[in-house]
């Protein structure tokens, strides 16, 4: 079943939340070993949850969740893949948690990440690597690794990803999932550090469009603990997707103008514009200047880590990873100058975007720049002669656009000769999350690509 299906069949009684419990459960015993997906389970939690009551009234109705190891959930184990936090115990979830779970979300477990989300390879000190189903010698991306996983393999319906640089699309692409990216502020947070930050947020992953935008009304609401929270659309996501607008004009870049990209990727986003020009819409090469955004993000990344991981990084160094490290300390050398020069930058760059989608109503590019590559390579080192120095400059085609603030979606788009997920990268103008799911869930039904759960491919 998918999300909905599963909802509805909940909500109409034919089903308990139990049966879903047990299903899911199961599914893991049978095919977690080889890909290492969800590394905490909480069976006794979820079975007390899956018989409460009310639960039949809710938006999900008492089906299984996934919760990315990022996301406190109260009584059970949450690492953020870190040593220092190995064997934590939160005694209150994060507000997303909360809200899934008063909103019929039943958590099965937590799902691997690597050491505080850093990084696009799923790997860390506490649980080990997470493997790609597809062929499980490739990574699964990261940081959502967990939650791809999870997802392309069956052991849940939906799960919870976060996404700064890329970290719910990146996975979404290598696994054949979809994972969207909503505008900051749609999904409230718990209090952090930085609860001003609009480069970070939360958002649902899911096998199907649809699945997400049900996922996305249980998440979104205003909350007063989350100063930039919004209300949730007076028309629900589900229903702007059950209701689509096709997009008119389509501007498709598969490197956004400036990036080096793999040609496996390159032929089958360019395969894309057929999808589009079928679903009647006018596409054209084009593109809004986004040359600066690696200097922005580096940049507004660095300051990222420093407000949130100094005090690790002075009391545990020697149980940090090397790139964690280097992150903290970029952000610890930065002067006033260059925030300042990064942010007014930023706002350079909004003008851009906003102008660009005046005459444009969706941006297609690729979601990664290669397809999945050796899960014991920490991260993409070289593409086309073009050498990388550090651990995120090779995620450029996802963190260039969250630097914009638009919402942004990786939907399957097709396979590599040996058989390796490609995802595309759709995004929407500015505060059109829902547009941007109708438009995504046409793509994915034009372009017939099957996400059913598989077994995991040695």
């Amino acid at each position: 079943m998918t999300a909905v299906e599963a909802m509805q069949s909940l909500n109409k009684g034919e089903t308990k939340p139990a049966d879903f419990v047990d299903a899911a459960y199961d599914r893991i015993a049978r095919v977690d070993g080889p890909v290492n997906a969800m590394v905490t389970l909480c069976p006794d939690r979820a079975k007390a949850a899956a018989n409460k009551p009310g639960l039949k009234a809710t938006l999900l109705g008492g089906l299984p969740v996934a919760v990315k190891d990022l996301n406190d959930v109260e009584g059970v184990r949450t690492t953020y893949g870190s040593p220092i936090f190995a064997d934590h115990v939160p005694d209150r979830s994060d507000i997303m948690v909360e809200r899934i779970e008063e909103r019929g979300g039943i958590t099965i477990g937590k799902s691997n990440t690597p050491e505080f989300g850093a990084g696009a390879n799923t790997f860390n000190e506490v649980f080990g690597k997470t493997r790609n189903p597809w062929n499980t010698a490739m990574t699964c991306g990261g940081s959502s690794g967990g939650s791809a996983v999870a997802l392309a393999t069956g052991m849940t319906w939906l799960a919870t990803g976060s996404d700064l640089g890329g970290s719910l699309r990146t996975p979404a692409s290598f696994c054949n999932v979809v994972g969207f990216r909503p505008s900051p502020g749609t999904v409230a947070r718990s209090s952090s550090t930085m609860p001003f930050d609009c480069l970070s947020v939360q958002g649902p992953m899911a096998r199907t469009v649809e699945d997400v935008a049900l996922f996305l009304d249980v998440m979104t609401g205003n909350h007063i603990e989350d100063p930039i929270s919004r209300p949730a659309p007076a028309t629900s996501y589900l229903e702007q997707v059950r209701k689509p607008r096709g997009p008119k004009r389509v501007a498709l870049s598969p490197n956004l103008g400036f990036l080096k990209v793999d040609p496996r990727v390159t032929d089958v986003i360019s395969g894309a514009a057929g999808v589009f020009a079928d679903m009647g819409a006018t596409v054209e090469e084009a593109c809004p200047d986004l040359t600066d955004t690696p200097d922005i993000f580096q940049t507004m990344r660095a300051e990222f880590f420093v407000a949130g991981h100094a005090s690790d990084l002075d009391e545990h160094r020697d149980q940090l990873k090397s790139d964690v490290i280097w992150n903290i300390e970029k952000g610890m050398a930065l002067t006033a100058d260059e925030i300042g020069r990064a942010e007014r930058a930023r706002a350079a760059l909004y003008a851009r975007v906003a102008a660009f989608f005046g005459e444009y109503d969706l941006l297609a590019c690729a979601t990664a720049i290669v397809p999945p590559f050796d899960v014991d390579q920490r991260y993409v080192e070289e593409v086309d002669g073009h050498r990388f120095d550090n651990y995120i400059d090779w995620l450029a085609m996802c963190y260039a656009i969250t630097c914009t603030s638009c919402p942004a979606i990786s939907v399957p788009c097709g396979f590599t000769d040996d058989g390796l997920p490609i995802g595309i990268q759709l995004v929407g103008r500015p505060r059109g999350d829902g547009e941007l799911l109708g438009m995504a869930h046409l793509f994915q039904q034009a372009s017939g690509i099957s996400t059913k759960p598989i077994d995991p491919k040695g």
